[in-house]
């Protein structure tokens, strides 16, 4: 009997949760609908000489047209499996806390197939979020998010851990 090993190419991406403290509201989150009708964070692949980064906010940016935007603090890494033209891909992709300010109306990048970008509280990211793993992020999010608005906000900087480097 013989065994076939299949391996995974590695696909690279990261995203950030934007996050903002509304007057009168409080903190709220920024959902963006995809092109598959899913509810998620904004995201998308590290370009040549980016780092996860620099990525996540160009993605959180051209994604939801917002602009000043702050590197708060990093989140975590989520991974997944799917098929790809027959390959198997193992993505990563390392999500940030991220900061707007002065920016209210956020634009859903229709050429990229973003369909709406909507502020939420965290009970309703929670129960608006598509994806568990994206959930786990928010749950993160939402802890920085929370303690920065008490002063005690974590240091920037710091790169996730437990995804593979290079590409």
């Amino acid at each position: 009997m013989s065994a076939t090993i299949k391996f995974a190419q590695i696909e690279l991406s990261a995203g950030g949760v934007i996050y903002r403290d509304a007057e009168g509201v409080g903190l709220q989150l920024l959902l963006i609908r995809d092109s598959y009708g899913n509810w998620g964070f904004p995201k998308g692949h590290i370009e040549a000489g980016e780092d996860a980064a620099a990525a996540a906010l160009r993605e959180c940016r051209e994604e939801t047209g917002l602009n000043r935007l702050r590197l708060a603090a990093p989140l975590g890494t989520t991974d997944w499996y799917f098929q790809q033209g027959g390959a198997l891909v193992h993505k990563f992709c390392d999500y940030f806390l991220v900061e707007v300010s002065g920016e209210d109306v956020a634009r859903p990048q229709r050429r990229e197939g973003i369909q709406a970008c909507e502020w939420l509280s965290p009970a309703q990211i929670m129960q608006r979020v598509t994806y568990d793993n994206a959930r786990q992020i928010a749950i993160q999010a939402v802890e920085f998010a929370s303690r920065g608005r008490t002063g005690s906000e974590p240091a920037a900087g710091a790169d996730p851990a437990g995804r593979p480097r290079g590409k």
